[in-house]
């Protein structure tokens, strides 16, 4: 591809603003979406100038369709045609067992999590399928261990949206891949980021470190590495289990 565009939903947070920064060495043009936080969307972005690259923001409901609409749009006007999708966007709601488990917070988390990353791809299909005019692409879901482990005690209900991507990404990939758009997962396990504080566990990381066989969390730009092997690749050659796994 001679216009590589990557738009990474989320891309104010760690995991998404690594994974912006490190698409500028490999000649990606780059669209960030974010919801709230403007101040560190244009943190990310002045980076990436930095070094050289070039990036637009946009601010963006994932789980609203218009606004998803709008941010494609956007995208396509003053980048070109995504080529790429990091579907990153994403809350944990607050640690809960389920039998206390808020109604709110629970369709607020299936919305964004699972609804969001449906309409993203939804249009990444639409821009990039060989079928509509588009030179295909790829999608990346950041997905979560949890969806394996269940997140008992904590948030069930964040375990099972990451649970339905899972899913979602096998069925997506079988789909469209004749419609020239590989479909991959990434799933970080325990990642010291500050996820785990704004959860309401600052302290989650060291007690729950001695159950990673390295000793250690994961960084974000081992996550950030692993979502652009995935994206750069032609195909899936092995899995690579990160740190925190």
């Amino acid at each position: 591809m001679k216009n590589k565009v990557l738009l990474v939903t989320g891309g104010s947070g760690e995991i998404g603003a690594a994974t912006a920064i490190q698409a500028v060495e490999q000649q990606y043009k780059i669209c960030i979406s974010y919801l709230s936080r403007k101040d560190r969307a244009e943190a990310v972005l002045s980076n990436i100038k930095e070094i050289g690259g070039q990036a637009i923001a946009v601010q963006a409901d994932t789980s609203n369709e218009e606004e998803v609409r709008t941010l494609f749009e956007r995208c396509g006007k003053e980048l070109g045609p995504v080529t790429h999708l990091v579907n990153n966007a994403g809350i944990v709601g607050h640690m809960s067992k389920v039998v206390d488990l808020p109604l709110t917070v629970l369709k607020r988390v299936l919305e964004v999590n699972v609804m969001g990353y449906f309409l993203c791809a939804r249009e990444a299909i639409r821009s990039m399928s060989i079928e509509r005019g588009g030179s295909g692409g790829v999608i990346v879901n950041v997905s979560s261990r949890a969806s394996a482990l269940g997140g008992p005690n904590e948030w069930v209900h964040y375990a099972a949206s990451k649970g339905a991507i899972d899913t979602m990404t096998i069925g997506l990939a079988k789909e469209v891949a004749a419609e020239g758009i590989r479909v991959n997962a990434v799933n970080p396990g325990l990642i010291d980021t500050s996820f785990h504080a704004s959860a309401g566990d600052p302290d989650r990381l060291s007690r729950l470190i001695h159950t990673v066989p390295m000793g250690r969390a994961g960084s974000v730009d081992e996550v950030a590495e692993t979502i652009l092997f995935s994206a750069l690749r032609q195909r899936v050659l092995y899995y690579r289990c990160l740190p925190g796994c």
